[in-house]
């Protein structure tokens, strides 16, 4: 097949957007800008919101407080210990490249972007708008600096001119001693790069209807507004993109944007008479289709400008440098449900209940009444004051029309109202400790029972957050890392400069994303790991440092952990890293084999020595004592058996004599001891 022309590019971006703008508008903008509405507060699809005739226009922000109530739980799992990302190693020998993979991704999110910032705008943008999206790039700036030598030869000269990135910006000859020197200003060029984070706004994003995750989607896209100026300085040509400037739909006008900056403004009006700060229309999209005709899709790069996508750029690509993360999962769609989802209609149904509540208690301050016409002052009656009198011609000519108090049944659907939202969302004051009412008779189990089970969701979303959002994020940000760093970079490592090198990491890694997540509250957690401390102490104050139970590595390990849990991010203050402390045992072991025994060695072995003699002198007197007691009792045995042998003999030769006198008739005399005559 012969390669895709420009025309098909471009009708083919055009037909994805379509289907994309189309099934955004069509399916999920609605969503978003009924929860963006009710963030605000602003209910007008409530029919009695008009404040015109003693009507109520309360508004009960349920969608606000919900996901306000779960923002800091949420960042406090993500940002318990500082960073969450941690590779672990394929192979043995990859162990030192995966910590420093770990410290570099976790040094490029949170020191050089603003990694709280960027992902608090992600969580609160899925958690109201169904999906946080966040853009990682790679960016590289070129700055100039201008340097100053003097005196120089022709070959300092040439020697600086030569230097890569180097311009002669002035220069200055003059003679001395029949030698040319010179002054010369040099302008330096030099290019940094760096991982950059972004947020994109929900309605700027675009991706494939059925999609069921970035990984299988064909088409993904940024569409979003640039100034001429902008795409001028980033190198395009000014009279190609003012052709397209204005071009097309002006997404600035897009209702969502509008509804989001409601409290600012009233449009976004951006016609400006300076030509460069006109807005283009850009979309960055990446697309798998066969461009080469070879019969095999690829990941392509697409820059395109206007709605009729004017091609800038068009390049071959690897990876989409996009992560998304939705708070509730739905099988196979990449965008679940948000948090606003579950209680829009709660906060509808409370705002009437309320409103309803409001009216009755308006009636019932100021009800109508029933008058004798004829027999009544009206303009008495029509004037409200206090103090005020109303003439009428005799007592009863005026009656109050009776209002049905509906108080306790208000109050009960609004109650009513709460507990679905309880379960829905978790969010609940018993949850959260807050409700005397609940509490104050209950159990320390049940209560925390109950705080563990109001925070189980937060957990859940936490967890869902960390296996798609965070852990994209965190491949991505190594992938660039590994991409674009075409040299060693120093970064500022617990309160050390540690020099780092991707490009060494040969191998992949695999990822864990350290949340702080757990089945008990956080003093519990910490009760526990003070256990933990308790015992490993005990065993290696009996067994020793060098046990094969537990290290001192493990046991600093676990101090750290303790204050991190107290709060403290910067550990380093109260205890070394556990590697730190492991080279300084190695260190100091090779210097004790280098300078030989101490006096406090030769002490211990002396001891070790004496306690070995004293033992070994106990067995042999055991011994002697065992060869004694068994050498008395074999001499004991011997002559047991003698006289038992002699009396045996004595015996068997007074029967022979006896047996013999008979046979005789007579009597024989014996001479044996105990014989009768």
């Amino acid at each position: 097949m012969p390669k895709m022309t420009d025309e098909e590019l471009r009708a083919l971006m055009r037909s994805e957007i379509d289907q994309s703008v189309n099934y955004l508008d069509s399916q999920l903008k609605a969503d978003r800008i009924k929860a963006l509405r009710y963030y605000h507060g602003d209910m007008s699809d409530i029919t009695d919101s008009s404040d015109a005739g003693g009507q109520s226009n309360v508004v009960v922000t349920e969608v606000a407080d919900t996901i306000e109530y779960i923002m800091p739980g949420l960042m406090n799992i993500f940002y318990r210990g500082g960073g969450f990302a941690r590779f672990a190693p394929r192979q043995q020998e990859d162990v030192q490249s995966a910590e420093q993979a770990t410290d570099l991704v976790n040094f490029v999110i949170q020191s050089d972007n603003p990694g709280f910032l960027v992902m608090h705008t992600a969580f609160k943008d899925a958690l109201l708008s169904k999906m946080g999206v966040i853009k990682a790039y790679w960016d590289e700036t070129e700055t100039d600096e201008v340097e100053s030598y003097s005196d120089l030869d022709v070959m300092q000269v040439a020697q600086l001119v030569g230097e890569d990135g180097v311009v002669l910006a002035a220069q200055e000859e003059r003679e001395e001693n029949g030698v040319f020197v010179y002054d010369i200003e040099i302008k330096r060029s030099k290019k940094e790069g760096r991982v950059v984070l972004e947020n994109i706004p929900p309605e700027e994003f675009l991706f494939s209807r059925r999609a069921r995750s970035l990984a299988d989607c064909d088409f993904v896209a940024h569409r979003t507004e640039m100034t001429v100026g902008d795409l001028v300085a980033m190198g395009y040509d000014r009279a190609e993109i003012e052709d397209y400037a204005s071009a097309g739909e002006d997404i600035s006008q897009n209702n969502e944007k509008l509804v989001r900056f409601q409290n600012s403004e009233q449009g976004l009006d951006d016609d400006s008479l300076d030509k460069t700060m006109r807005d283009v229309l850009v979309t960055e999209a990446y697309i798998r289709t066969d461009y080469n005709g070879d019969g095999k899709p690829e990941l392509r790069r697409v820059l395109a400008i206007g709605d009729a996508c004017h091609v800038l750029e068009n390049e071959q690509w690897d990876k989409v440098p996009f992560a998304v993360g939705t708070p509730i999962l739905m099988p196979h769609r990449m965008v679940g449900v948000s948090v606003a989802d579950l209680v829009l209609e709660v906060q509808k149904a409370k705002t009437g209940i309320l409103r309803q509540l409001h009216q009755n208690m308006y009636l019932t301050n100021n009800s109508r009444v029933t008058v004798v016409e004829g027999r009544v002052n009206l303009d008495d009656l029509l004037t409200s004051r206090p103090g005020g009198i109303v003439r009428m011609d005799e007592p009863g000519m005026v009656q109050p029309l009776g209002v049905p108090q509906i108080g306790q049944q208000g109050f009960q659907m609004l109650e009513y109202w709460d507990q679905l939202r309880d379960q829905r969302t978790g969010f609940s004051k018993a949850s959260m400790g807050l409700d005397p009412d609940s509490l104050q008779s209950t159990t320390a189990a049940a209560v925390n029972a109950t705080i563990q089970g109001g925070q189980a969701k937060i957990e859940m979303i936490a967890r869902v957050f960390a296996e798609t959002l965070c852990k994209d994020l965190a491949f991505l940000v190594l992938h660039l890392c590994q991409k674009h760093m075409d040299s060693e970079r120093v970064i500022r490592l617990r309160n050390e400069f540690v020099p780092v090198d991707p490009r060494a990491w040969a191998n992949k890694f695999d990822i864990d994303v350290t949340v702080g997540l757990g089945t008990g509250a956080q003093d519990e957690r910490v009760a526990m790991m003070m256990q933990v401390a308790g015992k490993q102490e005990m065993l290696l104050q009996t067994l020793g440092p060098d046990n094969p139970v537990v290290s001192l590595p493990q046991y600093v390990n676990t101090l750290r952990k303790i204050a991190e849990s107290a709060g403290f991010k910067d550990v380093d203050q109260f205890f070394n890293p556990p590697s730190q402390v492991a080279q300084a045992m190695q260190m100091q072991q090779a210097q004790q084999q280098q300078q030989g025994p101490t006096d406090a060695d030769i002490k211990a072995q002396e001891a070790q020595a004496r306690i070995q003699l004293e033992r070994e002198k106990a067995e042999a007197e055991i011994a002697l004592k065992r060869e004694q007691m068994m050498a008395e009792m074999d001499l004991k045995r011997q002559e047991f058996e003698a006289k038992t042998a002699l009396r045996q003999q004595e015996l068997e030769t007074e029967a022979a004599l006896r047996a013999q006198a008979q046979a005789m008739g007579g009597q024989v005399s014996t001479n044996l001891p105990g014989s009768s005559v």
